[in-house]
């Protein structure tokens, strides 16, 4: 498998940011996990952080964990992706509370959940990965263009086994958990390298990058896979997953590491890349397909009812 870019990074470690003091990082999702690890380690560095979160009780309890260390201001929006009025008000909520976004960070997750449909109909786990996260960049884009900031996309290893299907996207047929899950996580890594391309073709200020967390024990593991599979990550997570923070040191590399380069997808480098030293990851040949990705944006910018305009 290649990678993407060939960025220098190897063993790149939290230490190494610079201070983030008046930047503004908004972190969907970022109520548990990855995403609430990553706040904590750029809000310790000095940045104003934002947890975008379905749950504002939940999200308001992560304000206050995360400013415990924090340095900056730390606020709460409620955002839900699998709801695009929700998308939409949360945007314009942003736009009216908020300033220019330095990273925009689509974090947020679900996984292997039982066949279920978003408020708009669409599969649930590429309604809230993808579709949800598709919109919500777009509203969003215009307060990331203004900080000359990043737009960051989280994928996983599990892109490497996902299969776009266009003539069966909401899985109405033989719907199969995994999948679905790696369908969307495929369609992360897509619109990630596609918007890299969008951006470059426009000289934008904005770099896309995207980033994964191997295999780290958070809740995604628990709270949809249902059956055996609640039960294996049971015992996998125990004995095989690094900790959560360790897998939010790519995201917080992609979202504010003075190495980052724009088009890159960072993660852990070791056996798998489930864990080990992070720097620039191996991404699956059909993440590079450029006919699909294009075909995806389309198919996307019809689903959501939004046009990237600014990028045609």
């Amino acid at each position: 498998m290649p990678k993407v870019a060939d960025s220098g990074i190897s063993n790149w470690k939290p230490d190494s940011l610079p201070d983030l003091t008046g930047k503004t990082y908004l972190i969907t999702g970022g109520n548990s996990g990855i995403g609430l690890e990553a706040a904590k380690i750029l809000g310790a560095k000095g940045g104003d952080i934002i947890i975008a979160s379905r749950n504002a009780e939940k999200g308001e309890a992560a304000v206050d964990e995360v400013g415990e260390t924090a340095r900056g201001k730390v606020a709460q929006l409620t955002l839900d992706l699998a709801d695009l009025s929700s998308v939409r008000a949360a945007a314009e909520e942003a736009h009216g509370r908020f300033g220019g976004i330095d990273a925009l960070i689509n974090n947020a997750g679900i996984m292997q959940t039982p066949k279920q449909q978003t408020a708009d109909g669409f599969e649930m786990q590429l309604g809230t990965n993808h579709l949800g996260h598709f919109l919500w960049a777009g509203l969003m884009f215009d307060a990331v263009e203004q900080a000359g900031g990043r737009i960051v996309t989280l994928s996983s290893i599990a892109h490497k086994f996902g299969k776009v299907d266009f003539d069966n996207l909401m899985f109405e047929k033989n719907y199969s958990p995994m999948d679905a899950y790696t369908q969307s996580k495929l369609a992360n890594i897509l619109f990630a390298f596609e918007l890299d391309r969008r951006l470059k073709a426009k000289d934008s200020p904005v770099k896309s990058i995207a980033c994964h967390p191997g295999y780290s024990n958070t809740n995604l593991q628990s709270t949809g896979p249902q059956g055996m599979w609640n039960l294996l990550y049971k015992f996998t997570n125990a004995l095989m997953a690094q900790p959560a923070e360790k897998g939010a040191y790519p995201t917080v590399l992609a979202a504010a590491g003075e190495e980052a380069v724009a088009g890159a997808y960072y993660g852990p480098t070791g056996f798998g890349d489930a864990g080990g030293p992070v720097g620039d990851a191996m991404v699956a040949e059909r993440a590079l397909n450029e006919e699909k990705a294009a075909r995806l944006w389309a198919e996307s910018e019809k689903l959501v009812g939004f046009e990237w305009d600014m990028l045609r």
